[in-house]
């Protein structure tokens, strides 16, 4: 009775463990396609955040959505000055990009992202410089 008895604990716990292992396998692939999904969608920055606004501390071996959330310009218009495609160019450097597309002009994709970045740029206001506004001084009383 104890061979039975045990054998079908013995059972019992392996397929608790089998239902446990399938379990596990099914959410976290769930969670990886989930996760898959947010790949680029990024928090917004904070409000305190400033916009990178010199597009002279753009380099070569950065990648158009990096450059996209740095300058906070849309990706779309940056693929456009290129006149490439996002599909399989989003992880290319600007190197890699260059090298691709323009093999016979030399940092000609960093010149043009350059250029895009700045078309995006809001045109800077002029900040009219502060009045000097004369200090307060008692009015001499009329004379008679």
């Amino acid at each position: 009775m104890s061979t039975t008895g045990s054998s079908k604990q013995r059972s019992l716990i392996i397929i608790l463990i089998i239902l446990g292992c399938l379990l596990v396998t099914f959410f976290g692939l769930r969670a990886f396609h989930a996760f898959k999904k947010f790949n680029g969608h990024r928090p917004p920055p904070p409000a305190s955040a400033e916009i990178e606004t010199d597009v002279e501390l753009i380099r070569d071996w950065m990648t158009i959505p990096f450059i996209a959330r740095t300058y906070w310009v849309p990706e779309k218009e940056i693929f456009d000055a290129l006149g490439i495609s996002p599909k399989d160019n989003r992880e290319k450097s600007l190197k890699e990009i260059n090298e691709e597309y323009f093999p016979k002009q030399d940092g000609l994709a960093i010149e043009l992202v350059k250029t895009a970045v700045l078309a995006h740029q809001p045109p800077l206001t002029v900040v009219p410089p502060q009045t000097a506004v004369p200090p307060l001084t008692p009015v001499p009383p009329a004379s008679p």
